[in-house]
Order: structure tokens, then C-alpha cells, then sequence
């Protein structure tokens, strides 16, 4: 029988590779999106006529109730979240309402209407903030260091809450830095690869960005939705690390994705304090030890790999706006 999943975040970045792997796997794939006159399809475009859109969102649970009651999934994947760490200093009471109050609503929903859908959670690296053990597992302390990091904690225990209260199979995902060609422009990674592509080709000279210093565990996040998949195919649910293993800093991105270009990172990078976090998570780094054991998962992307593909992707966008334009 095929399976049907519903995908809140279907339009991000996780969203649309996630929606990609369900249908190589045969899934029937529901994708809620919020009311909006300019809701952005761009990065599942290329599979949108397989996706059925369905009208939703984390602060009505009224809008989730009826989602479960006409579609009846057997898997729901929880992605959307006001997840920019930087905006979340700014708009906190929204990214508490989101990120965080949205996780319960979307699980009560289930819980009233069919406690025998399996549902994952995208909780955040971010979580551990302010390091207590390095690297971090399932079990290490969380410290988050922005109202982001605060709202994902909330949504990660009020998951297992909800596991252990009404016997959900409610997993959660400690999902580390993840990043593609899809990623949003206010992320520092794809900042970097587009910066990078718009001085190779002329658009400017200068690159302006915050702590250089800040060190990441960086994965691709098409490797990453296999392992969410995985966790709700177990028979019993629990909360997974999922990483790469190793850290590397802003710096070294710089360094990688201006090398592939052909450019020197130091002619170009100006470090711009209004960049700066309030509060800074200096080193993530993650052991997914327990992935690997009872999953069966392991990354397939190099560091490199990740960094010059994003390079490539930027310089073939803005090469063929230029030849567009021309």
C-alpha cells in the first residue's frame, strides 16, 4: 500500500529534498503551506505537479486537525519553524509561538486525531549552545544561546512529552548544520558561496560577515532527510544525533569556497560587527555514534564536497542571470 506523508515546511530547504527522497520511495507526499499570495515553490518546483498542497499552519491547530481528518498520513515530518538564529533575537515571541508552541499543536492534533501516525521532529544542534561535552550526543546538556535554540528545546521535550504521556511514535532529530544549494541567503554558508560567485563574476569586491571564528559541524542536507526517513521506520522511537563528525569554522568555508574559485578569501572577506550574534555559539560538533548503530546511516558528502557544489551552484545562477540579461 503506498504510504502517505504530510511535510510541514515542504517549500525550505530540508522540505524540498525530503519531498524528493519520499517520492523516489513511492510515498504519496502532502505539503502544508501556509494562506499567502507569495508563497515561494522555487526550490520544489521541478516536483510540485507530484505534491498535494494542503492549506495550514503551526499557529491555527484548528487548520492541523483538518489536514489529518481529510488525508489520513501515516508519517508526518515536522520542518517549518521560524529557524534563522539571527531573527529569533528580534522577533522572539514569534519564534516561541513557531518553533516552539507549534511543535504542540501539531502533536496534539495528532494525538486527537490518529495517535498511530509516526511523527518526526527537526529539533537543532543549536540546543546545545553554550558546550557542556564536546562532541555532543543525545544525552549532553543543553545550553541554547538564542531564543531559536530556547524554542527547540521546548519542541524537543515537549515531543518526547508526548512520546512518553499518550505512546506517540514521536521522534526527534538533533540535526546539525545542514546545508545546499538551496539554503536561504541569510545563512553564512550560502552568504559565502554566493558572495563568492558574485565577485568572480564582477558584481562586486567584498564579502562582509561576522565571527570567522565560529566553528560548525556542516553536513549536506540531502544526506541528512534519509536519516529522518529512517527514524520513523524503527519499531521503537527515539531521539537521534545526526552529523558528520567534524567541525570546521567560518573561516575554513572561506578559505574552501574562494579557493575554488580561484580567489583569495582575504582580498575580499571584511569582518562587519552588526553580524555579530548577542550571544555566540563558538563550536558545534556532533557524534552520531548511535545513527550509525541502529540506523544504518552515515553522511555521504564531504566537507569539500558541500562547500564547492554550493560554489558551482551560485556561479551557474548568476552566469546564466548574466547571460539572461545579455
Amino acid at each position: 500500500m503506498t504510504k502517505r506523508a504530510l511535510i510541514t515546511g515542504i517549500t525550505g530547504q530540508d522540505g524540498s529534498y525530503l519531498a524528493e527522497f519520499l517520492l523516489e520511495h513511492d510515498y504519496e507526499v502532502l505539503g502544508m503551506v501556509r494562506r499567502s499570495s507569495t508563497v515561494n515553490f522555487e526550490r520544489i518546483a521541478h516536483i510540485q505537479d507530484r505534491i498535494t498542497f494542503v492549506p495550514g499552519d503551526l499557529l491555527d491547530e484548528i487548520s492541523m486537525i483538518q489536514i489529518l481528518r481529510q488525508y489520513r498520513p501515516q508519517e508526518v515530518y515536522n520542518l517549518a519553524a521560524q529557524s534563522f538564529v539571527q531573527t529569533s533575537f528580534g522577533q522572539p515571541v514569534l519564534t516561541g509561538e513557531t518553533t516552539g508552541l507549534g511543535v504542540t499543536r501539531l502533536l496534539d492534533a495528532i494525538r486527537l486525531v490518529d495517535p498511530d501516525i509516526r511523527f518526526y521532529q527537526a529539533s537543532s544542534s543549536e540546543m546545545f549552545g553554550k558546550v557542556h561535552e564536546v562532541p555532543q550526543v543525545e544525552t549532553t546538556q543543553f545550553h541554547p544561546r538564542s531564543p531559536y535554540g530556547v524554542a527547540k528545546v521546548y519542541g524537543h521535550w515537549i515531543t518526547l512529552n508526548y512520546r512518553e504521556s499518550y505512546d506517540l511514535h514521536a521522534t526527534s532529530g538533533i540535526l546539525f548544520n545542514h546545508e545546499s544549494p538551496r539554503r536561504g541567503l541569510e545563512f553564512v554558508t550560502r552568504k559565502i558561496s554566493h558572495g563568492v560567485a558574485q565577485i568572480k563574476t564582477g558584481a562586486t569586491d567584498e564579502l562582509r560577515l561576522g565571527n570567522l571564528d565560529a566553528q560548525r559541524d556542516w553536513g549536506f542536507a540531502g544526506d541528512y532527510v534519509e536519516a529522518m526517513w529512517l527514524m520513523l521506520q524503527q519499531d521503537k522511537p527515539e531521539d537521534f544525533v545526526i552529523c558528520t563528525g567534524e567541525t570546521h569554522s567560518v573561516r575554513e568555508f572561506c578559505e574552501v569556497a574562494f579557493g575554488h574559485a580561484g580567489l583569495n578569501w582575504e582580498d575580499h572577506v571584511t569582518v562587519d560587527e552588526q553580524f555579530m550574534r548577542p550571544a555566540e555559539v563558538d563550536l558545534l560538533v556532533g557524534d552520531s555514534t548511535k545513527a550509525h548503530h541502529l540506523l544504518g546511516w552515515k553522511p555521504q558528502t564531504t566537507f569539500a564536497e558541500l562547500v564547492t557544489m554550493m560554489v558551482d551552484a551560485d556561479l551557474d545562477l548568476l552566469r546564466g542571470k548574466l547571460k539572461g540579461i545579455s
